[in-house]
């Protein structure tokens, strides 16, 4: 056990690295301090039983940024006394496969050791790279382990994936991270203990909600505003100072990749057609994921322009497919088509608005039974208990309409989310709602009285 320990501090030893960054510093040393991630490293959970065990195998570990992946990846190796290798794909080549296997090789013949192939950002390489891992993972020459944020289906090959076994890491909860705060600043050989910060609650959970699930990110968020604390104190006015800093350099694609989908977003929404296309071409050019904008211009499709014109969503999703199918340069186009079109539409964020509104009214609200109108009614007891009684069938009715009916829980009454604009087609939409409305104004017949529809 002595020896063990040893070998852990060894590698997480920090008195010779004093000057690295505290997410550098407070990475967990032990498998009981991995926070967020019990589902997998739970007591008893297999990945753990392995790893105590030192019956490794190939594995991927999919994962959003700052969950652990490489942390693990090293402490594997640590606690199993396996040899260490690691190539990033955003970097490497095949000469670099080539390098990281040769060593591996070394290490099976001159000592007989076993070395596990770490692998960032494995998705980065290609199909013919991945193939090149294949036999060494075949014969035993590696333990390979790469690390992915996308999901591992899509972006590694079948033979890859079916040497391996793939690990969900899950993103930090907004309670994990207060904890790895708490830890941060209580720790005093690896963290901020010795400083004796104060911190509020409501700036733990504004530092954490920042971080959005990353623990690197928030341990990055709290040493700035460790910096920047006054008498150590760490309150609003510093928490402000911080997210309104250089924060965002923090994120995957850095402050100017942010701004330019921000730009290429209010310029479709403010019917800028050139200036769309501009910061379109600006982002493919300097290495943009084309997919990601496909995603974005899906968004916009349905918060910007909605049902003031239907087309563009579907316009947005077959740029997408053409980009999925073709790649560059032809997808690119594609997506140009689809980002001038969008631009160039009638504009409603009506659909987002209510969408809004609804989700608003859900979380303020009790769970309220459905009507016993509006249930099924399969089996004779069911029916005997009201189940579907008074339903009206609405092609029965003129004009496939049911005049007076409600489909809300009685204790909302009616609610009114979604209110269509005077454009493009929302303005036929909005005609036809106001003539039901008013129908179900004149009706003798009111499911739950005579009041009116309510706006959210």
């Amino acid at each position: 056990m002595g020896l063990l320990a040893d070998q852990k501090m060894s590698l997480f030893n920090n008195d010779e690295d004093s000057f690295q960054p505290l997410a550098a510093r407070m990475r967990p040393r032990h498998l009981d301090e991995f926070l967020g991630q019990e589902h997998l490293l739970g007591v008893g959970k297999p990945l753990r039983e392995s790893i105590e065990s030192s019956a490794l195998y190939s594995m991927v570990l999919w994962g959003p940024p700052g969950v652990g992946k490489t942390t693990l990846a090293r402490m594997i190796a640590e606690l199993c006394d396996v040899h260490f290798e690691s190539i990033s794909a955003v970097l490497a080549g095949v000469k670099d496969i080539r390098a990281a296997i040769a060593q591996a090789q070394q290490q099976k013949l001159g000592s007989g050791r076993k070395t596990l192939l770490f692998v960032d950002e494995a998705h980065r390489f290609n199909k013919a790279q991945q193939d090149a891992f294949l036999p060494f993972v075949e014969d035993g020459t590696v333990i390979f382990i790469g690390a992915t944020t996308e999901n591992p289906s899509f972006e590694l090959n079948n033979a890859l994936l079916s040497r391996t076994r793939v690990y969900k890491l899950r993103s930090l909860t907004e309670e994990v991270l207060i904890e790895v705060i708490d830890r941060a600043l209580s720790d005093e050989h690896n963290g901020l203990g010795k400083r004796n910060l104060t911190v509020t609650e409501e700036v733990k959970t504004g530092l954490a909600l920042a971080a959005d699930g990353d623990a690197r990110k928030v341990l990055n968020l709290i040493e700035i505003a460790a910096d920047l604390a006054n008498d150590d104190l760490i309150d609003d006015t510093v928490l402000n100072e911080v997210l309104a800093g250089d924060s965002r350099r923090f994120d995957k694609g850095g402050d100017l990749f942010y701004e330019q989908i921000s730009a290429l977003h209010k310029a479709v929404r403010g019917s800028s057609p050139d200036a769309a296309l501009y910061w379109f071409v600006r982002m493919i050019d300097g290495g943009c994921d084309p997919l990601y904008i496909a995603r974005r211009v899906v968004r916009m499709a349905s918060e910007d322009i909605g049902n003031a014109d239907p087309r563009a969503l579907q316009l947005a999703l077959n740029g997408w497919q053409v980009q999925e199918r073709l790649g560059s340069p032809e997808g690119e186009l594609a997506l140009a088509q689809a980002v001038l079109y969008l631009a160039s539409a009638a504009k409603s964020n009506a659909a987002y608005t209510a969408l809004q509104q609804a989700k608003k009214e859900v979380k303020s609200t009790p769970s309220y039974d459905v009507p016993m109108h509006l249930r099924n009614a399969p089996t004779g007891m069911m029916e005997d208990m009201g189940y579907g009684q008074g339903y009206r069938y609405a092609h029965d009715e003129a004009g496939a309409y049911v005049e007076g009916e409600s489909y809300f829980p009685p204790e909302l009454g009616r609610r009114r989310y979604y209110d269509p604009v005077p454009r493009g087609l929302e303005i036929q939409i909005k005609e036809k709602l106001e003539k039901l409305r008013q129908l179900d104004a004149e009706s003798a017949f009111s499911r739950y009285g005579s009041q009116p529809d309510k706006k959210s």
